[in-house]
């Protein structure tokens, strides 16, 4: 087991399952308060996590500009790339563990612990750790003569410092881990802030660090909390050079006024409202039963996933009873059971807002095809479909972040491209049709991913991220790791 003993929890009367990792040191909160953490799937405590306050937060970002200020972290690229090998190693080696943790506090099934939820997070810390081998830290401009003399000019690239990351809840081990391992590959420190529903899990994962890496004390600090002021200490400080941040974009605007203050770089992986556009030379089965199997992957809580199906108005029936029957089929219940498709929304507070987003959408004149109802015990949703839905309106716009799709009609290409670029996100989106027109169509999406035919393109090596008020940067690939660069230009005379 990663936790082989517990820190007193007194403020709650109860010892927490995980402790925060803080200078080196794993460590209970300052007050030794402690917050359960439920299983979405039947509503019991699993365990019980720190309850960090702000002077927590602001140990662990004292811990971590004095190492990147105090030691050779920021600048011994080997080293750097030796420990996320470790890391790497010592993932796989407690994955089982991490894997279990995983299904019972996020209700990930356990297929999809296979792919997007655990073993695809892992092999993010190996693409970095070979990544480091070959990526140039230094770029030559070569020489320009200036007032008679030569000038040679090179480019330094170096870590851009201290780094708050704050995650969401739904993939906490892709979203710590998008965040983390670049930024530690870039040179930089890191406080990561779990989300209180998920916090055992990246609590876990700062476990494995402390215990199986040579990272040094203070390069990795991992905090859990409840309380809103621990986060807002992360953007204001001034000792936090870059803030990093996946959730709402709401709350994403809130932390870039709170950034400025400060004039800190902010990166921030925001929401969406994905359209998948069937042309009318796809083939409607398999579209219908992607767009069925996609919404309700993870119940449809995942920013890029598609919630509008724009479908060619002479075929709307036709698609929508395609997609009612794959509806259907969706199995749904316990997410360790191997033959369960969709798990849990996390919480009664989700399932309670997509319950009145859908409850609002019927009142406001849609049409409720099928579901629409909550699924106890546990916090589940029916698989939800909805059409004559206004393309304005609330479900249609706003991100729901559950197992409800909206099917949209459209009069032609053009039209379907004005209705998926009717929104103020621009994450994802999918088209399915003819290879080439599909492309073509994908091409006038304002998005920052798009899949076409069902095309995958989540990888360590693809840079993901959006348009729009989804959000400024990119995660994964090079583009990731140059998010927590900077650049620092020389010039030299030469003889």
């Amino acid at each position: 087991m990663l936790s082989d003993e517990h820190a007193t929890g007194g403020g709650s009367g109860r010892d927490v399952d995980r402790r925060m990792l803080i200078d080196g040191q794993l460590v209970a909160a300052e007050r030794g308060a402690s917050f359960p953490s439920l299983n979405p799937a039947n509503g019991n405590v699993i365990g019980y996590a720190p309850d960090g306050t702000v002077t927590d937060a602001q140990a662990a970002i004292a811990a971590a500009r004095r190492a990147f200020d105090t030691t050779s972290w920021s600048t011994d690229v080997d080293f750097r790339s030796r420990c996320l090998d470790q890391l790497h190693k010592a993932l796989l080696e407690h994955s089982e563990e991490l894997r279990e943790l995983t299904i019972a506090e996020v209700g990930a099934t356990r297929s999809l612990t296979e792919g997007p939820h655990l073993d695809g997070p892992i092999s993010i810390a190996r693409y970095y750790a070979d990544l480091l081998k070959t990526y140039p830290m230094t770029e030559d401009l070569g020489d320009i003569e200036y007032m008679g003399q030569r000038n040679n000019r090179w480019v330094e690239k170096e870590a851009a410092g201290v780094v708050g990351a704050i995650i969401a809840y739904n993939y906490p081990n892709q979203l710590a881990l998008a965040k983390l391992v670049p930024a530690l590959a870039a040179g930089c420190t890191v406080v990561l802030k779990g989300a209180p529903d998920t916090s055992l899990i990246t609590l876990a994962l700062g476990e494995v660090i402390a215990k199986h890496t040579d990272i040094p004390p203070g390069v990795v600090n991992v905090l859990s909390s409840q309380d809103p002021a621990v986060g807002a200490a992360l953007t204001t400080s001034p000792d936090v050079d870059l803030v990093t941040f996946t959730g709402s974009t709401a709350t994403g605007r809130a932390i870039m006024a709170a950034a400025s203050d400060t004039v800190k770089r902010v990166f921030l992986e925001l929401g969406g409202k994905s359209a998948l556009i069937v042309l009318d030379d796809a083939d409607f089965p398999t579209a219908a039963m992607m767009a069925a199997f996609m919404i309700t992957s993870h119940a449809g809580q995942g920013c890029s996933l598609p919630t509008r199906m724009l479908v060619p108005r002479a075929h709307h029936d036709e698609l929508v009873e395609l997609v009612k029957g794959n509806f259907a089929m969706i199995a749904y219940g316990d997410p360790a059971d191997p033959g369960t498709y969709m798990g849990p929304l996390i919480s009664e507070r989700q399932r309670d807002k997509v319950d009145g987003m859908v409850q609002r959408a019927v009142a406001a004149g849609a049409t409720l095809i099928t579901g629409g109802n909550k699924v106890d015990p546990g916090y589940f949703y029916e698989p939800t479909l909805l059409t004559n839905v206004d393309p304005d309106s609330e479900i249609a716009q706003d991100e729901v972040f559950g197992p409800v799709l909206v099917v949209i009609a459209y009069d032609d290409d053009d039209d379907a491209v004005r209705i998926a670029n009717n929104s103020i996100f621009g994450l994802s989106g999918a088209v399915i049709g003819g290879h080439d027109r599909a492309v073509a169509v994908g091409r006038r999406i304002r998005t920052g991913t798009l899949s076409i035919n069902g095309g995958n393109y989540s990888a360590p090596d693809s840079p993901f991220g959006g348009y729009k008020q989804s959000g400024i940067g990119r995660e994964m690939g090079i583009a990731g790791l140059e998010e927590f660069l900077e650049r620092k230009t020389f010039a030299a005379v030469v003889g």
